[in-house]
C-alpha cells in the first residue's frame, strides 16, 4: 500500500513519556514511541516531532508555586528540551538519524531553529525534534506544533493521545460519549471539543492544516495512518 503522507508533524505530550511513573521519563515509553517512529521513517515518511514537557514541569503550575507565569513557561520549555534529548537518544539507539532543534539557543545541546535548515534535515531523512516550544512564554507546545507544521509545510499534524480520537464528551468520564471519525474545525469550536488550545487550533484552521487525533499507545496506529487506514479522528475544513 502506498504511503499517504510524505511529511508529517507528530505531537507528543510530555505526559505520554510518564508510563506508570508519577514524574519523569519511563524508558519503556521512549522505546515504544521510537519503534513506531522508526517504522514510518523506514517507510519513507519525513518526520518532525514536537514534544511537551508536562512530565517535568508545566508552566501553568505557576500559580501554585508563586513563580511568575512567564518564568514558569521558560522552565517548562527547558523540560521539553530534556524530553527531546531523551527521545533523540532512544531513536539513535535504533539507528534513526535525528536532529534536536531548540527555539532557545543552547548550542552545546541542540541546533538553533532555522526553518530552511530544518526542512533540509527532513529532506535528508533525519527526524527533526523541535524543542523549547515557540521560544516564547504564554504559548503551549500545541501552538508550537501548529506553528512548526505550517512553517515546514507538513501535510498533517498527528496528535498522539491516550484515547482513540475525539468524542462528544470525555470518554474516560462519560460512558455515553460518541466518537467522531471526521469533524470540521467549525464543529470543534462550536461544540467546545478539547483538541488543542485555541491559538494552535485557529492556526491550523486558517492554514487548512488537518489534524488527526489518535491513540499513540497502540503500536500499529502510526503505520496504519501512513497507509491510509481510518484511525482516530480527522479534523479538517470540510
Amino acid at each position: 500500500m502506498a504511503i499517504q503522507f510524505k511529511r508529517i508533524l507528530l505531537k507528543l505530550s510530555g505526559e505520554s513519556l510518564l508510563g506508570d511513573k508519577q514524574f519523569g521519563i519511563d524508558p519503556g515509553m521512549l522505546v515504544h514511541y521510537s519503534k513506531q517512529i522508526k517504522e514510518i521513517v523506514d517507510a519513507g515518511v519525513q518526520v518532525a516531532i514536537v514534544i511537551g514537557g508536562g512530565n517535568i514541569f508545566r508552566g501553568l503550575q505557576a500559580s501554585e508555586t508563586g513563580i511568575p507565569r512567564a518564568q514558569a513557561d521558560y522552565m517548562g520549555m527547558l523540560g521539553t528540551v530534556m524530553n527531546g534529548m531523551a527521545l533523540q537518544a532512544a531513536l539513535e539507539n535504533l539507528g534513526v538519524y535525528t536532529r534536536l532543534v531548540s527555539a532557545i539557543e543552547m548550542n552545546q545541546i541542540a541546533e538553533p531553529y532555522i526553518r530552511r535548515r530544518a526542512i533540509r534535515h527532513l529532506e535528508k531523512g533525519r527526524v527533526v525534534i523541535f524543542s523549547a516550544g515557540t521560544g516564547n512564554p504564554y504559548f503551549t507546545t500545541d501552538s508550537a506544533a501548529a506553528l512548526r507544521a505550517n512553517e515546514i509545510n507538513a501535510e498533517v499534524i498527528l496528535k498522539g493521545t491516550r484515547v482513540d480520537g475525539i468524542y462528544s464528551a470525555d470518554p474516560e468520564k462519560d460512558p455515553t460519549a460518541t466518537k467522531f471519525d471526521v469533524v470540521s474545525f467549525d464543529k470543534v469550536i462550536s461544540a467546545k471539543l478539547n483538541v488543542m488550545d485555541m491559538t494552535a487550533f485557529t492556526m491550523c484552521q486558517e492554514n487548512n492544516r488537518p489534524i488527526i487525533v489518535f491513540d499513540i499507545n497502540n503500536p500499529e496506529n502510526l503505520i496504519k495512518i501512513m497507509n491510509g487506514e481510518k484511525v482516530g479522528t480527522l479534523v479538517n475544513n470540510s
